[in-house]
């Protein structure tokens, strides 16, 4: 006689596309409050219509506004009533310098390399003591995400998770899933609003079935997507500056 196995259901999401540059190339000083572009409710819209039918019993995003309106509008599209949504600021994208604007250059640095460093800010990730744009280290913020992921999985009352984060919380999070540590030659990309869809065995020891990766609606053939989601903005600027 067959088993079937205890197993939970986990959307996870990256917010859609947000407004880091400004209409005239200015970088945002203050990256933490930046909200969706009109693209980015878009991709948000059409994600939930994809989503619309799933019957969500718990809903949690990162607190940032990028990741509380991209959640919101995905629920909104829901044919089901749903859950609170929940604001859990230790699932934050990491955080770069605090205090300091990231642009213009700092001195002692070209414009070539800051251009460079928000192309790629995860490059140095692998390193020890590497940190983020001279913010928060790479170890404290796997550190601080694997941490809430685990109280998150130990929470047995959910069947179906809604998870709104930020591209390099969910690297982390495939990384810790997977065992893996940052490398500089591979990438588990996120583009804008993608949803990886993820199952959760209540076993000993727990296992991860990744079903899908990555999957944007508004995009499916990734037609067009060449740049990551930071280099498309290093490019902005680069561009911006070049008209000058």
């Amino acid at each position: 006689m067959f088993e079937m196995p205890s197993r939970r259901r986990i959307y996870l999401m990256r917010h859609g596309e947000a407004a880091y540059v400004s209409a005239d190339g200015v970088v945002t000083d203050n990256p933490t409050q930046v909200p969706l572009t009109a693209t980015g409710r878009q991709q948000a819209e059409t994600q939930g219509r994809v989503l619309a039918d799933i019957a969500f019993d718990r809903a949690v995003c990162s607190g940032l506004p990028r990741t509380v309106e991209t959640a919101g509008l995905v629920l909104a599209q829901s044919n089901h009533p749903v859950p609170r949504l929940e604001q859990v600021p230790q699932l934050e994208e990491i955080h770069g310098m605090k205090g300091e604007r990231q642009w213009p250059p700092q001195s002692g640095q070209s414009v070539a390399e800051v251009i460079a460093d928000i192309a790629n800010p995860w490059a140095h990730g692998a390193k020890p003591n590497a940190t983020f744009l001279g913010g928060e280290p790479f170890r404290d913020f796997d550190a601080r995400v694997a941490a809430e992921w685990e109280n998150l999985i130990a929470d047995e009352h959910w069947q179906s998770l809604l998870l709104v984060l930020h591209g390099g919380v969910n690297r982390t999070l495939f990384n810790h899933m997977i065992g893996l540590d940052w490398r500089g030659d591979l990438c588990i990309e996120q583009d804008n609003c993608c949803i990886n869809i993820i199952d959760v065995d209540d076993t000993e020891p727990r296992r991860y079935l990744i079903r899908g990766v990555n999957i944007t609606a508004y995009n499916l053939s990734k037609d067009g997507i060449v740049l990551t989601n930071m280099e498309a903005t290093a490019k902005r600027v680069a561009d911006t500056l070049s008209s000058l």
